[in-house]
C-alpha cells in the first residue's frame, strides 16, 4: 500500500535580520489540511511585529489542490492579502508561474514566482 503524504508545514525565518514566513506545501492538499494549518499561519502572522510580512511559499513537493481546499486558500488570501508585501513561490512547475500572476490580483503586496530558491530569497530581502 502506498502512502499519500499532503499538507501544509509553517515556519518563521529569519535571513539577514528580515524575518519571514516560510509555507511547505506537499502532495494534493485537502480541506483538512487548511482546518489545521489556518489557526497557525493566523498565529504567525500576529507574531511577526512589522506592518506587512514577506512569505516564502515552497511549492516544490506541490501536487494542486482538492476542489475545497483551493477555495479555502483562496479564502484565506482574501482574509489576509492585505499583510503580505511580498509572497515568493519557489517550485518547477509551470503553473505555478501563472498562479502567481492570478495570486497579485488578490494580496496588496507583491506575488512572484521563481524555480531557484536563492533567487526567491534575493528577491524577499529587497
Amino acid at each position: 500500500m502506498s502512502i499519500k503524504h499532503h499538507g501544509l508545514s509553517i515556519g518563521i525565518n529569519c535571513i539577514e535580520l528580515q524575518n519571514f514566513i516560510s509555507i511547505k506545501a506537499v502532495g494534493t492538499l485537502t480541506h483538512a489540511d487548511y482546518e489545521v494549518i489556518t489557526p497557525f499561519i493566523e498565529s504567525a502572522l500576529a507574531t511577526i511585529n512589522t506592518p506587512k510580512v514577506k512569505v516564502l511559499f515552497d511549492a516544490t513537493d506541490l501536487k494542486g489542490w482538492e476542489l475545497r481546499a483551493a477555495w479555502d486558500d483562496f479564502k484565506l488570501g482574501m482574509q489576509h492579502g492585505h499583510e503580505f508585501s511580498r509572497i515568493a513561490v519557489y517550485g518547477d512547475k509551470s503553473w505555478l508561474e501563472a498562479a502567481a500572476k492570478i495570486g497579485n490580483w488578490f494580496t496588496s503586496g507583491e506575488m512572484a514566482y521563481f524555480d531557484d530558491y536563492e533567487d526567491a530569497i534575493d528577491w524577499l530581502k529587497d
